[in-house]
């Protein structure tokens, strides 16, 4: 099964970019500055995931047999969707019900980075 999960980093990072843009340059006269920084958590959330999911494809070049790495990846993006994608939804359009969905997406996260950790910690060379 091949997951191209740096492709998949490549396109968070471009549009955390644009996210970020917009943020700065679309949104900061129009949202409260509470929904501005839940916006800018948003974007700095999805960078730093996007750099964890190249992280995680890189991890699976030399380990292409990883379940583990497999279901993190797809963890870490799906975090991506749902706890990014939540915040700006709720803060582009206001729609604070959509708050609820946010730690969905930070277990996610947490799932992602709990499972890179359990394959490096299997895979670790003891000497």
């Amino acid at each position: 099964m091949r997951c191209n999960f740096l492709f998949l980093a490549a396109c968070c990072a471009f549009l955390g970019v644009g996210f970020g843009a917009f943020g700065a340059h679309g949104l900061k006269s129009i949202l409260t500055p509470d929904m501005l920084a839940a916006y800018k958590t948003g974007v700095m959330y999805q960078m730093w995931h996007a750099l964890g999911l190249a992280i995680i494809a890189i991890l699976l070049k030399h380990s292409t047999q990883s379940k583990l790495l497999v279901w993190a990846g797809w963890s870490m993006f799906s975090g991506v969707i749902l706890f990014s994608g939540s915040l700006y939804l709720m803060t582009i359009f206001n729609m604070k019900w959509l708050g609820m969905i946010t730690p969905l997406g930070g277990l996610a996260f947490l799932a992602a980075w709990l499972l890179v950790g359990i394959h490096t910690y299997q895979n670790q060379n003891v000497q």
